[in-house]
Order: C-alpha cells, then sequence, then structure tokens
C-alpha cells in the first residue's frame, strides 16, 4: 500500500470510529484506528491492537481510557515481540450488549478467551489502573498462562477501589458518571484541570491532546447504550475482589515487578511496596519521580525498558 492509500484507509478509519481529528492530529493516531482489529467473543466483539511477532506481551490499560493507552510501549516493544492490547468491555472501541457482564472477573474470562481464540498459550502481563485488578486476578487463576506481571499504579489488596473514587461509583450507580466524560468534550480547559483527568492522571496535562481525548471519550458517549455501559464499568469496581486472592498471590511463582508513579493520590507507593512484599518472586520496585497515574502513556520509553528486564528473567 502506498502512502496515499494508507492515509486515506486511516482517515477513513478514524471517521467510523467517531474520531474528529484535525490537520495537525498525530499519525499515531490515524495509524491505531486503521490499525484495530475485532474479534468475536462469547462476550462480544472485541477490539485489540496486535503488532510485532514473538514472545507475546498482553497490555490491560485503565479506566476510562482504551488500548491507545499502550501506543508507545508497542511501538518500542513490538520490534522482539507480539504485543496484544485489547479494549476492555465497556470501554473503547470494544463491542457488547447491554447485559454483558462488565466486573473485573468477566473481563479476565473475556482475555482467556481472547488468548484462546487467538492460539496464545503464553504471556507477559502488563497493567495499569483498574486494569491492574484484572491481571492480578489472571495471574493467581491461570498461572500457566503467564510468563511475568508487571503492575503499574493500580488497585492493589485493601485499595480496590480507591476511597477517592467513592464519589465517582456513587454517580455510576445512579447513572450520571458518563456526564463527566461527556464535559472532558465539551470543555476542553476542564479536561486539562486539576479536576478533570488530563490534569489530575497526567504529569503533563498538555500530553492530554484533544485527538487523545476523542480517541479515548468519544465511543464511551456515541449512544444511550455506551453512556449505560460505561457506568456499569465504573459501578462494577465494587465490591473488592483483590481481598480474596490475596492468599494465591503470596504463593505466587511469577516473577513480578512494579513501575510505579509517585505523585499518584489514588495508589501512593505504599501499595507497590506491599505487592514488593506480597510477591515472592518480586524484582522489586522502580519509582517513577513525579509520576501520575497514567505516566506509562507519557513516559513508555521506562516502561519499556523495565518491560525488557523482566522479561530477559
Amino acid at each position: 500500500m502506498d502512502r496515499r492509500s494508507f492515509l486515506a484507509t486511516t482517515v477513513a478509519a478514524a471517521s467510523g470510529s467517531g474520531l474528529v481529528l484535525g490537520p495537525a492530529a498525530a499519525q499515531d493516531a490515524l495509524r491505531f484506528a486503521a490499525e484495530r482489529k475485532r474479534l468475536d467473543l462469547p462476550q462480544g466483539r472485541i477490539a485489540y491492537a496486535d503488532r510485532g511477532a514473538g514472545p507475546v506481551a498482553l497490555f490491560i490499560h485503565g479506566f476510562p481510557l482504551n488500548s491507545y493507552q499502550w501506543r508507545g510501549a508497542l511501538e518500542r516493544l513490538s520490534g522482539q515481540y507480539r504485543c496484544l492490547a485489547p479494549d476492555l468491555m465497556g470501554l473503547g472501541y470494544t463491542e457488547v450488549s447491554n447485559v454483558q457482564d462488565l466486573s473485573p472477573q468477566a473481563q479476565s474470562d473475556m482475555l482467556f478467551a481472547l488468548l484462546d481464540a487467538l492460539s496464545v498459550a503464553s504471556v507477559h502481563l502488563i497493567a495499569n489502573d483498574s486494569g491492574g485488578t484484572i491481571a492480578q486476578l489472571f495471574a493467581v487463576q491461570h498461572p500457566t498462562r503467564v510468563r511475568t506481571l508487571l503492575l503499574t499504579n493500580c488497585d492493589v489488596h485493601e485499595n480496590s477501589p480507591p476511597p477517592q473514587m467513592a464519589g465517582s461509583i456513587a454517580k455510576a450507580r445512579a447513572g450520571i458518571y458518563d456526564q463527566k466524560i461527556a464535559l472532558h468534550l465539551d470543555d476542553r480547559a476542564y479536561a486539562r484541570s486539576a479536576n478533570g483527568i488530563g490534569g489530575g492522571a497526567y504529569m503533563d496535562p498538555t500530553n492530554f491532546s484533544d485527538e487523545t481525548l476523542e480517541y479515548y471519550f468519544k465511543p464511551l458517549v456515541a449512544s444511550p447504550e455506551r453512556r449505560a455501559q460505561l457506568n456499569r464499568y465504573l459501578a462494577a469496581f465494587e465490591p473488592n475482589p483483590l481481598l480474596a486472592i490475596e492468599g494465591a498471590l503470596r504463593r505466587s511463582a511469577l516473577p513480578a515487578r512494579m513501575v510505579w508513579g509517585t505523585a499518584d493520590p489514588l495508589f501512593p507507593i505504599r501499595w507497590a511496596e506491599w505487592l514488593n512484599q506480597a510477591l515472592p518472586k518480586s524484582r522489586g520496585v522502580r519509582f517513577v519521580e513525579g509520576g501520575k497515574l497514567f505516566w506509562p502513556e507519557e513516559r513508555p520509553d521506562i516502561l519499556a525498558s523495565e518491560a525488557m528486564s523482566l522479561w530477559r528473567v
């Protein structure tokens, strides 16, 4: 495919996904939209990125993001590894029914089905935010399918969900949290303020570009059904599923590594230290000074370096 055909294809894919991309739109957003794959599973039509060849790494994104969160890491790692990054059910461009279970356990079950459908025997797991809950469940329930576990700022033990999420979860149960996501699209200054996700979860709010914001949030409010799924995803954070697997984590034989931003109020560094003590084969913690919740998106160089070091164990 020549450059003109490639650009025509990527623009068409972006248009079909509901994206509005201006002349300065980053080429990685266009490429990611064009390369998106879909697979029909019992749980729904799962959207995912699949790049590279070799040992498989499975990336589990945070809330309310999608697989685009990992684009920088995929760019750096796909030369040596096959990188799979699905959109979780209820988020991103994955399509599910209005009655599909969206709990962390159901998400873990979907990932198991995805790997089976793709004939992937085992993976290196990488996760962030609520994706960390899913990764921990998957790791203890399917230990033979996991080679290593790399966790960034995420839910851990009693801090799942973090207490600061109580108000958002209450709004989700009331069916109105979607209004906050819509506000991010309507008011870009708010989106990058301390009250918005850009200011609250990014080290540099300007990294939460218009193109990134739209790629993440437009599908979440594209229809009443998608808005309802967004609310259900967030409401399913409770009850906490991690307390029940503490014993299994403490018996885990998986090599693990925590890479943790130091400026994240939702997931303070003490929870990285808890994991380091709990996981018998932990390879320690690396702290990312000043890193907030979504630092892996901003510093994919750090993530890729740490992943390759762990995967060589």
